[in-house]
């Protein structure tokens, strides 16, 4: 299986430390913030990543290089001007070789094992266009994001009752044709193609009940960085 690492944005809520450093290189422990991503999915075997860049991005690419430091091979999706989550996948298509893929967001951090992906891929439905991992609701986000079944279905949060809500983790594994109508060079967010692949009952997720935050303010960023170092 191959990856995707989301590395564009610019991390409006993260200045004054992103006016300069791109938020995926923001230290947490010791190391890049993306680091820990490619070490972990290295660890499982899963070595051949590609991120995608804007704000910044030479100094990603400087960074991190070819990735073999990390065990990983590492290609790059430049984008001029960020295409968002669902347009920077889709410029990433050809990468993933018509394959089910792995997408991590840059800017959290979760102790989810991405050796599980391949078990994951490999188990779903022919008609299911995308798994996400889902986490209990931090404070910052009570109300969550979507519902998820016992049957593994996952819902939105406003579609009926009967199923506790969730936040997404930010970590899922996608089939290309979720990605099929969005143009070359598009820009466009991955909620509304998720919510409209729900709609048709092809989501599915699981519950990930251990460590995961949304690095997203400097106060977060400093609270990873304190438990990572204890």
């Amino acid at each position: 299986m191959r990856a995707m690492i989301l590395a564009a944005g610019r991390g409006e809520r993260m200045r004054p430390l992103t006016d300069h450093t791109p938020k995926p290189l923001l230290q947490v422990g010791g190391k890049p913030l993306i680091v820990w991503h490619i070490e972990r999915l290295a660890r499982a075997g899963i070595s051949d990543l590609v991120i995608n860049t804007s704000w910044l991005g030479d100094q990603i690419q400087q960074t991190l290089g070819d990735g073999s430091r990390y065990g990983a091979r590492i290609s790059y999706s430049p984008e001029s001007t960020a295409l968002e989550t669902a347009g920077g996948i889709a410029q990433a298509l050809p990468f993933f070789q018509d394959q089910p893929f792995l997408v991590i967001n840059g800017d959290v951090w979760c102790d989810w094992d991405p050796a599980q992906a391949e078990l994951v891929a490999a188990g779903l439905s022919e008609d299911a266009q995308a798994w996400l991992l889902l986490v209990d609701n931090p404070p910052q986000h009570p109300d969550g994001d979507f519902r998820l079944h016992a049957s593994g279905l996952v819902a939105d949060k406003n579609a009926g009752a009967g199923a506790a809500t969730f936040t997404f983790a930010g970590i899922g594994i996608y089939r290309p044709d979720l990605f099929k109508d969005i143009g070359e060079q598009q820009a466009a967010p991955l909620a509304p193609l998720l919510r409209q692949a729900m709609a048709a009952q092809h989501v599915f997720g699981m519950h990930h009940p251990g460590q995961w935050i949304d690095v997203g303010t400097p106060d977060r960023l400093g609270q990873l960085d304190k438990a990572l170092r204890c």
